[in-house]
């Protein structure tokens, strides 16, 4: 299918083949017949990408300040390499959907294959939206003019916000689509409005639906306009709706308003606001948040959960129904405000346009009309025309394809020699990127053909937590060596599932975690100074996690399974390394907080070892985020942040110091290879995998 790429290094658009998305759980497959270009938001999003690295710095100081931060800890290339990734990943453009249900997920209800719906799907042939973001189209309401319900949406929700009562006074700053929908649903409340803006053309239009209007090109004063329009009492409200980077109108906005007026930022401006402004009048100020509540909310948008009418009338979906609502009454009228035409082929001579080579209003994008059966096969796989596999015997296919993934996963088995077959994605856009970028044969949205897949013998899981256990079982079931990213499991119940899988197969399949640490070069080398040592040892691991907020999907413990067996069992891993001896006991204690993800790990081994393992969400990005101390023998080994390691009384060393940060990716992809290539003992034993995953998640459990 046809997709909307932006690249963000360089700002060029792009029409892109990419896999049709699968119809997930709590979602709608749609085949989209029209979309619509949101000029103001794309138009900022080209513009970062062809900027400078100066300017897109300048645009971003909070971004800069981390990569400074990364910089200080982690040293200057793995800083520039994680900058240069991200940059280098597409942006799918567009949330301005309409079309047609071709498929419909497990749970949703509501909804059936046939039914027109408005979403906020990409600029794409098809689109897997979340049900809470779909609204059923009226029949009186054609394709054209639903595909501008959520930019409705997000009028209204500012309106909402305001909160206007018959006959109030209220200005809208910015004539620009959402300013000109915003006019006419305050009139349908039965406000009286002032548009202001530079565009002579935008005020003519704004005046047809019922507007007084202010022309900033000619002149005129906005705030002795406002005064004058609201009788000289200050108007009730203004709504901004236009994107600048001046705080030109809202300190414009304080000014009109009348005492203890409502002030409403639908748009972006800049906001360095004046306290006198708003004091001396008690205005109030609030920033409206997309199309209303639930937006950015995962568990109402991805899990489906919605908020009881009673207690939230208006949602962001029950937002788009009213829109619709409007188009169907007549009293909001969005054809006449189509300025271009053009097939998703020509996409690009759209974006010319939006970049402001001729003036524009609603830019509408239009699909091929042959309906797609509900039964009919969709195009899953995209080839790449790249070199065939040559002699490697290890051929590798990866699900999931997120940033750990592309930043260092993909480029770690590419350098150890493998064939790259092929990139399975949810969404189709980041297997595509990825496939080209790395040079696999083919990317997929169908993640079950890759264990039917007879061109791949291996298989690396890069997904989100709670799909490890399923496709781990898959892979040993299809006979596949399998990697999964940490962790294995996120349960008891998905742990004995896999030790029966391995058993009762007899497999001569390897099973491999990706537990980089215990492969990093200083890691191997403190292995072989604690091998001249008798006797048990100490090891301290302080971990400067860093932050999470409490609804990011790894705090979650059905989808991510919280950070403790997420990320607390690398190190849970390297202890029980660098011990070499079975873990004999574990206790635990986590700091109070919302997410209970500031913890103390202690771990007893059967040699006598003990380990303690502080994994802290409290601290400072600015200081170092790992640090290993062993207390052996009357000596200290400390290792800070994989780059520097030192022995204090330690004989025959004193230290070793890497360039660059090396904490044993590639190492432990090559092992992995390795292993599958010649057979023999595996790089992590069976045993040692299943022990630090049933104490992660003991260490978990007993802590939530």
């Amino acid at each position: 299918m046809k997709q909307i790429l932006q690249s963000l290094k360089t700002g060029a658009t792009e029409v892109a083949d990419v896999p049709c998305p699968a119809a997930k759980r709590g979602h709608l497959l749609i085949q989209t017949s029209r979309t619509l270009v949101s000029v103001g938001t794309e138009r900022m999003m080209v513009d970062f990408g062809k900027a400078g690295w100066i300017e897109k710095a300048r645009q971003q100081p909070d971004k800069v300040r981390m990569v400074l931060d990364k910089m200080k800890t982690d040293g200057i290339m793995p800083t520039v390499e994680a900058v240069f990734n991200k940059l280098d990943q597409p942006l799918p453009l567009g949330y301005c959907n309409v079309g047609t249900v071709v498929a419909v997920g497990a749970g949703v209800v509501g909804f059936e294959i046939g039914d027109r719906v408005a979403s906020n799907g990409k600029h794409a042939e098809m689109v897997c939206v979340p049900v809470n973001l779909c609204a059923k189209v009226p029949t009186q309401v054609s394709d054209e003019e639903a595909a501008f319900t959520v930019l409705g949406a997000i009028a209204l929700q500012g309106i909402r916000l305001v909160q206007p009562t018959l006959g109030e006074a209220v200005v809208v700053t910015g004539m620009g689509l959402i300013g000109i929908v915003t006019t006419q649903l305050l009139r349908a409340h039965g406000c009286r409005v002032l548009g202001i803006d530079l565009d002579p053309k935008k005020l003519e239009i704004a005046r047809k639906f019922g507007a007084e209007t202010v022309d900033l090109s000619a002149g005129q004063d906005p705030v002795a306009a406002a005064e004058q329009f609201s009788r000289g009492r200050g108007v009730d409200a203004v709504i901004v709706t236009a994107a600048t980077k001046s705080n030109e109108p809202m300190h414009q906005a304080a000014l009109m308003c009348r005492k203890r007026g409502r002030i409403v930022l639908v748009g972006v401006t800049g906001l360095e606001l004046s306290r006198d402004d708003f004091f001396k009048k008690e205005i109030t100020f609030q920033v409206s948040c997309s199309y209303g509540p639930g937006r950015y909310d995962p568990n109402y948008e991805e899990k489906g959960q919605d908020y009881p009418v009673g207690y939230v009338r208006w949602t962001e979906q029950r937002n788009l129904e009213a829109v619709l609502d409007m188009m169907s009454d007549g009293r909001l009228e969005v054809k006449s405000l189509i300025t271009h035409r053009y097939e998703i082929q020509n996409a690009e001579q759209a974006y010319e346009v939006v970049g402001g080579s001729e003036p524009s209003l609603g830019i509408v994008l239009e699909y091929p009309s042959s309906k797609v059966n509900a039964t009919e096969h969709v195009q899953q796989t995209v080839q790449f025309a790249h070199p065939t596999r040559g002699d490697a015997r290890t051929s590798i296919s990866f699900i999931g394809a997120g940033n750990y993934a592309t930043a260092v996963l993909i480029k770690a088995f590419k350098e150890s020699g493998a064939h790259l077959r092929s990139i399975a994605s949810s969404a189709g856009v980041s297997g595509v990127h990825a496939g080209r970028k790395f040079g696999f044969e083919e990317t997929t949205t169908d993640t079950n053909s890759l264990f039917a897949d007879s061109k791949s013998n291996a298989i690396v899981i890069t997904t989100r937590h709670d799909s490890h256990a399923g496709f781990v079982l898959q892979s040993i079931a299809s006979g596949k060596h399998v990697f999964a990213e940490k962790p294995l499991c996120l349960n008891l119940e998905e742990l004995t599932q896999i030790e029966n899988a391995t058993e009762s197969a007899q497999i001569k399949t390897l099973l491999m975690v990706g537990f980089n640490r215990r492969f990093a070069p200083q890691v191997q080398r403190i292995k072989e100074l604690l091998r001249a040592v008798n006797g048990p040892k100490a090891f301290v691991m302080t971990v400067n996690a860093g932050a999470i907020p409490a609804d990011h999907w790894t705090q979650d413990g059905e989808q991510g399974g919280g950070r403790i067996i997420g990320e607390g069992c690398h190190f849970i891993d390297l202890l029980r390394f660098l011990a070499g001896s079975p873990i004999e006991s574990h206790t635990s204690a986590a700091m109070k907080s919302a997410t209970g993800d500031t913890v103390t790990i202690s771990l007893k081994f059967s040699d006598g070892s003990l380990g303690t393992i502080h994994y802290f969400a409290n601290g400072s990005k600015a200081f170092p985020k790992e640090r290993l101390e062993v207390f052996a023998g009357g000596a200290v080994l400390q290792l800070d942040n994989f780059r520097r390691l030192q022995g204090f009384a330690w004989k025959g060393f004193s230290k070793m110091n890497l360039w660059k940060q090396d904490k044993g990716q590639r190492a432990c992809a090559a092992a992995f290879v390795r292993a599958v290539n010649e057979g023999g003992a595996p790089p992590i034993p069976l045993q040692e995998i299943i022990e630090v995953a049933r104490v992660s998640i003991e260490i978990a459990d007993s802590n939530r």
